[in-house]
């Protein structure tokens, strides 16, 4: 694009291939912006709460994804249009912020498009709707922080994290087993909580699926679960009071790194070098005995030489470990990755209470646990499931409820679930409306009644009459001034969210509302797109 003047000094704009160009201006840009944008929430919408249905999605390859997780949906959907890649990414935002919340955000960001949609009909200006909003944002965002509750909480009492991460996990296909898989979150997330700082390194728990067996088998190991067997059949499958060296460099001989040919022309020579290189094996195992080693763990493999005589030899090992996983043996048995049979010392094994091998069914898949060891601040998630899709599926059920275990660590403040803190917030919104004497008091209340959405749409998926639901329960609100009522989606037949222990974090509820307005604004400004037209 160039800029050009004519004769009287007036600007005007060349476009370079102007024919195979399309350009949208003004409200045309903005209409078509929302449209895109609340195409994406509509996807989101029917999976949203604990009713809420899942979504299918095939990938180029063939590989199936079936999930209800906001952010998965949107990362495996193939979208082109920018402003739907602008919700994708605020799905994504909210995932690595919160990791919860991802289809709330994208539903809300949707309905605060339809509402400036319809203001933009009246004649508002695009900018005095995104400056309504922010206004009405930051009324929102200090409502919740009035409203919330502290909750206390120890490492011997952890009921209240385990009831947050149950609300999390209701709205997933897991949600027959939550309660067992809440708990194994939360203890999860305490073995590896500072809870002096009040921080949670996520890195350090680990987790693994295995096809077979049944979603109630899931289980928390305190230790390290390793997918790999014994390097020889005949090794012991079970050690006690191990000492384990960890070690990255192979059980070979050593190469020289530079070419080389060796002539042999006499069975002496042969002789003397096979002897030269049992020898080299020789050391390097009795350099693993010497220092007191019960079990070797290495991220090469051996020859064959070795194995045989690491088995002679009593002295266990494992090969073909990655990396990221010999980070966690090591950070869980205290012991040093070791890069050179000569730097090996005592002080730098690592040790575990119990070393064993499990194998599974009758596919002969064996894997090693790790467990009883010096330092347990690296634990594993094994997850048990009938197929593929359904671990899959658990893994990032598991994940949200690690990330709201770890925020109510951070932060220990919720607020009550089921729409209910959108209405209250609703209300404020409109309360405040009226203090507003501009133009933009009609994007206040607008926003007031975007964010009726999410509770209109938790009504919805559960098969209740929406707007019937919503006005009860917003009628109950303003008539006792209480904001712990919303939707009852599980037919408990009680709307008192503190009964039925329906709980959400604050920072959650808070960051949904921040992303949602941020991008939203961003898209009302928009007021020119110019795209190349497809062929």
């Amino acid at each position: 694009m160039a800029l050009a003047f004519d004769e009287f000094g007036r600007p005007f704009i060349i476009l370079r291939e102007q024919d195979q160009k399309t350009r949208l201006r003004g409200i045309d840009a903005q209409k078509a912006n929302i449209a895109a944008g609340k195409a994406v929430a509509r996807i989101l919408r029917s999976s949203l709460g604990p009713k809420g249905m899942d979504k299918m999605l095939q990938g180029p390859d063939g590989d199936v994804t079936i999930s209800n997780d906001g952010a998965t949906i949107l990362e495996q959907m193939d979208v082109d249009n920018q402003i739907a890649k602008l919700m994708v990414e605020l799905s994504r935002s909210q995932d690595y912020e919160i990791g919860d919340g991802t289809t709330g955000v994208v539903v809300m960001a949707g309905a605060l498009l339809e509402q400036a949609e319809r203001q933009l009909d009246r004649g508002m200006h695009p900018i005095r709707i995104a400056e309504g909003y922010e206004m009405a944002s930051r009324v929102a965002v200090e409502h919740l922080e009035r409203i919330a509750q502290k909750f206390e909480f120890d490492v011997n009492n952890y009921e209240p994290l385990v009831q947050t991460c149950m609300t999390t996990l209701s709205s997933k296909i897991v949600n027959r087993c939550k309660r067992s898989l809440a708990e194994i979150a939360v203890k999860a997330v305490l073995a590896v909580a500072d809870i002096e700082r009040r921080d949670v390194n996520l890195d350090l728990i680990k987790v693994e699926g295995k096809v077979g067996g049944k979603l109630e088998d899931t289980e928390l190991i305190y230790g390290i679960l390793v997918d790999k067997d014994m390097s020889h059949p005949q090794m012991p499958k079970q050690i006690e009071d191990a000492h384990i060296a960890i070690l990255t460099c192979p059980f070979e001989p050593p190469k020289p790194k530079t070419k080389h040919k060796v002539d042999i022309d006499t069975v002496e020579k042969f002789e003397t070098l096979r002897k030269q290189e049992q020898q080299y094996f020789d050391e390097m195992v009795q350099k693993c005995k010497d220092v007191g080693a019960t079990l070797v763990i290495c991220q090469w493999g051996f020859d064959d030489e070795a194995n045989h005589l690491l088995m002679h030899r009593n002295l266990p090992a494992v090969r073909w470990v990655g990396g990221v996983e010999l980070e966690l043996i090591a950070i869980a048995t205290g012991g040093r990755i070791v890069p050179r049979f000569q730097e090996l010392t005592p002080e730098k094994l690592g040790k575990a209470g119990m070393v064993r091998e499990k194998s599974f069914g009758t596919t002969k898949e064996r894997m090693l646990y790790i467990e009883h060891c010096a330092n347990s601040k690296a634990v594993t998630i094994f997850i048990r499931g009938g197929n593929k899709m359904m671990i899959e599926e658990t893994k990032r059920s598991i994940h949200d409820a690690l990330c709201v275990a770890r925020n109510l660590i951070r932060n220990n403040s919720i607020v009550y679930g089921g729409g209910a803190a959108e209405i209250t917030c609703s209300l404020a919104v409109d309360a405040a409306a009226d203090k507003y004497p501009g133009v933009e008091q009609y994007a206040i209340r607008a926003f007031a009644e975007a964010l009726d959405s999410v509770p209109m749409a938790l009504a919805e998926n559960s098969g209740l009459q929406p707007i019937e639901t919503l006005s009860a329960v917003k009628s109950q609100q303003i008539k006792e001034n209480i904001p712990f009522y919303g939707i009852d989606c599980n037919d408990v037949g009680t709307n008192d969210m503190r009964e039925q222990n329906v709980f959400e974090t604050l920072i959650g509820k808070q960051q949904q509302i921040l992303l949602a307005t941020q991008v939203v604004k961003m898209i009302l400004k928009i007021d020119d797109v110019i795209s190349n037209s497809e062929y």
